[in-house]
């Protein structure tokens, strides 16, 4: 460059700064490959829950808006924060913050028609609400399993496998305290249950799940089994 004008020399610079990304990766809006939209599909029908609540293509539950279109309707921010935490982008939604790699989050925001750019990444605490364990029911449950328990919740048709009864006392009897927090926190695939049943530990305290626990033993009427009590139970 010892020979150049500097009029040429800022020409270059400039010309520099305003080449477009190497790649589509480095690209957020960039459209995704037929393997990556079949990856994020497989993604939401078959293991993160999403399809619990939201339909894709037919299939999945009532209780959230279709996610085909979800891009029409929010802007790309929008969406991204709200895969990336529900509760603090709209509070009060009954959406959960779904526990995934960095890298399986990103896939979804892109094929949902986000900007992969404003994922929250920093570690989150749940929201701060009510630990009441008849409200967290009504919020968090009763889409599926029934406002008492029934297993009759408005979404309850349209799961592949029926929601648990917690009205039952006979099944629920069978069931240790800590089996029904670990279902809640950690969702219905840790415990070979179905999973459309998401993991709530993203969203709700230890104290609010025990909450929950104690209140399904209401609606069953029922204690768990003697082998899981600590001795402090009649």
């Amino acid at each position: 460059m010892r020979h150049v004008s500097p009029l040429l020399r800022v020409l270059y610079c400039i010309a520099i700064l305003t080449l477009p990304a190497a790649t589509s990766a480095q690209n957020p809006a960039a459209p995704l490959s037929a393997f990556a939209t079949a990856k994020a599909e497989r993604l939401l029908r078959d293991k993160a829950s999403c399809l619990g609540c939201h339909q894709l293509k037919g299939e999945g539950g009532v209780l959230g808006p279709a996610l085909d279109d979800v891009r029409t309707r929010r802007d790309a921010a929008y969406i991204a924060a709200m895969v990336s935490d529900p509760q603090h982008t709209k509070p009060g939604a009954s959406m959960p913050r779904i526990r995934m790699p960095a890298s399986e989050r990103q896939l979804l925001v892109r094929y949902l028609g986000g900007d992969a750019t404003q994922i929250v990444t920093a570690p989150l605490s749940p929201a701060a609400g009510s630990t009441d364990g008849k409200t967290l029911y009504a919020q968090w449950c009763a889409g599926c399993h029934g406002a008492t328990g029934k297993g009759d919740g408005p979404n309850a048709a349209r799961l592949p496998v029926p929601p648990a009864k917690h009205g039952d006392g006979k099944a629920m009897s069978a069931r240790s305290d800590d089996a029904l927090f670990d279902t809640i926190e950690a969702g219905g695939a840790i415990m070979n249950k179905s999973h459309r049943m998401p993991a709530f530990g993203g969203s709700l305290t230890s104290l609010q799940i025990r909450a929950l626990v104690q209140y399904i033993r209401t609606l069953c009427n029922c204690q768990p089994p003697a082998w899981s009590r600590d001795g402090l139970q009649p």
